[in-house]
């Protein structure tokens, strides 16, 4: 055991993470900075102080928000200063390139930067020469990157499933110009079934399986259809096509028919109707992207998160009903997309049954 003024570090790395989520839920940033390169200075790995000890932190923030137990503010506060951690990190160790050359994007329209760098750190501790190019990087730029830059790889990160067409579109650039590419994050599913069904050459669940897996050589996943193109034909179809082109317009549908079925509506407040508008979003944007992939269930999983959410704030589950009721009465030519509906209504109607909120109080968000 070593002390060092008022930091204990142990081979229990568990411990020193309950320190570090204490210091990035107060926002600082020098403690936590100060804490991560003193256990480097005292001998435990760059990769478990990035793995160890910031990850499993921020997965902490994303519960605490989730329960309503910190504020956004608060959770933003601590991303903030986790992404300074890691820089300390990055500069406090910078072993010299043994491996090849990969470029580490997050994917267009993807903004939840931090999983996808702490892999660029593992990466270029591995002896990577990492290109790490940040938050949603548009497919065309990144496309003149490898051009300017011939890296060996790209590692294309995706944390939400809303991003799964353009990553699609993404992954498909870059192999057409010659570049295989590494999924990794959770929008791609827990088992990497998304990233199978777009056609990556491989993905990994973490960032060290991640390294893994580049030094193994970068394998392919298995053949899963007949011919290379089998898989994007049933990708997409008529009805998404129509949801994403017309998004804007159902949406003003969808709160018109919510006011005429939800009587309370008439009482909102701006504020109120801008946080409902949102959740719609929210919902078309998942639907969206399930009818991409045919994946019921990830459409099932966010309502039912997203009722979870609600009812943490004192939100009813069943504001949820409601707003998918309303899509179902809009959408009356998708007949693919009333489908999804009327499952992800099976979903929170389930969530209902477990909530003892009153059904008549709501905070902010209010559908």
């Amino acid at each position: 055991m070593v002390t060092s003024g008022d930091i204990v570090v142990t081979q229990n790395l568990e411990a020193v993470g309950g320190r570090y989520l204490d210091l990035i839920g107060r926002a600082d940033e020098y403690g936590a900075v100060d804490l991560v390169v003193r256990l480097i200075d005292e001998g435990v790995p760059a990769e478990d102080v990035l793995l160890k000890v910031v990850a499993p932190g921020q997965r902490r923030v994303g519960e605490l928000w989730a329960s309503n137990e910190w504020s956004v503010a608060r959770e933003h506060g601590a991303t903030a200063v986790s992404e300074r951690a890691v820089a300390a990190v990055s500069g406090r160790v910078r072993p010299a390139p043994t491996r090849g050359r990969v470029a580490v994007a997050c994917a267009d329209g993807e903004y939840h930067a931090l999983p996808t760098r702490i892999m660029a750190e593992v990466l270029r501790l591995r002896g990577w020469h990492v290109d790490f190019l940040g938050a949603s990087v548009p497919g065309p730029h990144l496309i003149t990157h490898l051009h300017q830059t011939g890296p060996d790889v790209v590692a294309l990160g995706c944390t939400l499933t809303t991003r799964l067409p353009r990553a699609h579109a993404t992954i498909a650039a870059c192999q057409a110009v010659g570049i295989p590419v590494l999924a990794g994050g959770a929008g791609f599913g827990a088992d990497g079934r998304f990233a199978r069904l777009l056609g990556a050459d491989a993905w990994a669940p973490t960032a060290d399986a991640a390294a893994d897996r580049l030094a193994a050589g970068l394998p392919s996943f298995p053949a899963a259809h007949d011919g290379p193109d089998d898989a994007a034909v049933h990708l997409g179809g008529a009805e998404y096509a129509y949801l994403t082109r017309h998004r804007a317009d159902l949406l003003a549908r969808v709160m018109d028919t919510l006011r005429e079925a939800y009587a309370p509506m008439g009482g909102y407040s701006a504020r109120q109707l801008e946080r409902t508008a949102e959740d719609l979003g929210h919902i078309a944007d998942f639907l969206i992207a399930a009818m991409y992939v045919h994946d019921a269930v990830l459409f099932t999983d966010f309502v039912t998160w997203t009722c979870q959410v609600l009812v943490a704030r004192k939100v009813p589950a069943e504001s949820v009903v409601l707003g998918l009721g309303a899509f179902h009465d809009v959408l009356t030519d998708c007949p693919r997309a009333r489908a999804l509906l009327t499952e992800g209504v099976a979903a929170a109607q389930a969530c209902c049954s477990r909530s003892s909120q009153p059904a008549g109080q709501r905070t902010e968000t209010s559908v």
